[in-house]
């Protein structure tokens, strides 16, 4: 029902807009037009006049969303995206000039107008005073990222607008895991780039020029171009960005928040796997644990780390992964046995005297065994040559 949702709301946004010269509107919202009066019939509706039809429209305030004109960046296009997808905001024009004049006429400013006021509602971060992070405006948040004018909306609005697309409530403890999700994969991407923070320090070995921010870009006239007219392009990326952001929520609503269920699950249920502790089980495969496993031990306080989880593979046999050290590094927190790295089936069941051994990996991170019981035994066996030489910690 929720994909459904998604993608209904992708039609209705993507729908053609109108431009009287740097300005253009969606058009209304289906739930903004008159509907049949009580009374009324599928087959004799009662229709409104069309002078009460223009004097309707006359009185109808549209909200004005301001921008600068000229060349766009993926910040500002994600920004009024963000935005239009906020009841008050879903007809908004959006108004790309410099004019100080014009954008004070504007309802919110984004990127351009040298201010930073919520109460006021302009959002720029280009003023030489401005250095705010998601972790200086909401210091339980931890991201030190200066923010674009993407991320000033988002923080602002995000959780309104997740709980807009989603339905969840504001409040409900999966709407603020997606809220952290989406600002740490997706928008403070957005934030970095238009700042011109380096993902690494020193000199990249090599060039990324197919982000979101790159694309964006690509979509302004080239510098050679007869027509430097931005507002099409302009558009273009609204589109763009908009689709790349709702299929990132998609994903994560359909796909990534339930396996953190699951994981969860698992963790308060591992004691009767195995009593240590220190082992999980899943029991599907595909399951992506790793991030939400770190999460979660944090949350819940576990004082032990997890050390393996075992799952089925397509085949109807049985993994044992050892939990890395952490999400960027192939560090174990223990892993397999050395002597079993490499060696497979007879000959490493024979040696491990755990029947229906199947393989264990040179690095020593994943092994397998026919069985559900054979795997936990794997585990089981390390951890107990780990508690007889401790020095043999993680390799």
């Amino acid at each position: 029902m929720w994909r459904f949702y998604v993608t209904l709301l992708k039609l209705s946004k993507n729908t053609p807009v109108s431009k009287p010269a740097v300005v253009f509107r969606l058009p209304l919202s289906q739930t903004n037009r008159c509907f049949l009066s009580v009374g009324s019939t599928a087959a004799n509706p009662r229709y409104m006049s069309s002078a009460a039809k223009r004097l309707c429209s006359e009185n109808m305030t549209v909200k004005k969303i301001g921008t600068h004109n000229g060349t766009f960046h993926c910040d500002e296009a994600l920004a009024c995206f963000l935005l239009r997808q906020l009841p008050e905001y879903k007809d908004a024009e959006v108004v790309r000039t410099r004019d100080p004049a014009q954008l004070a006429q504007c309802d919110i400013v984004v990127d351009v107008g040298g201010e930073f006021d919520p109460k006021r509602h302009r959002y720029d971060h280009h003023q030489r005073s401005f250095a705010e992070t998601f972790h200086s405006l909401r210091p339980e948040k931890p991201w030190m990222t200066k923010l674009s004018s993407a991320g000033l909306v988002y923080l602002h609005f995000g959780r309104q607008l997740l709980a807009q697309l989603t339905q969840l409530k504001e409040g409900d403890k999966q709407l603020e895991v997606l809220y952290d999700k989406l600002y740490e994969n997706f928008v403070e991407e957005v934030d970095a780039i238009d700042n011109g923070i380096s993902q690494y320090d020193g000199e990249a070995r090599y060039s990324i020029s197919t982000n979101l921010s790159a694309r964006v870009s690509y979509l302004n006239p080239c510098w050679n171009s007869k027509n430097q007219d931005t507002e099409e392009g302009f558009k273009k990326a609204m589109k763009m960005v908009g689709e790349e952001f709702l299929g990132k929520l998609e994903y994560y609503m359909s796909a990534w928040l339930p396996a953190r269920a699951v994981v969860e699950e698992a963790v308060k249920e591992r004691h009767q796997v195995d009593p240590s502790g220190e082992v999980l089980l899943f029991p599907k495969s595909g399951c992506p644990w790793k991030e939400h496993l770190f999460a979660l031990e944090k949350e819940l306080k576990i004082e032990t780390p997890i050390k393996f989880v075992l799952y089925p593979d397509q085949n109807g046999q049985w993994r044992v992964q050892c939990v890395p050290a952490g999400l960027n590094t192939f560090e174990n927190r223990l892993s397999l046995p050395e002597e079993w790295r490499g060696i497979r089936d007879e000959a490493l069941s024979e040696l491990s005297g755990i029947q229906g051994s199947i393989f264990v990996h040179a690095g020593g991170f994943i092994g397998g065994n026919k069985t559900q019981e054979g795997a936990l035994e794997m585990a089981r066996r390390t951890l107990q040559a780990a508690a007889q030489a401790p020095a043999n910690g993680s390799s």
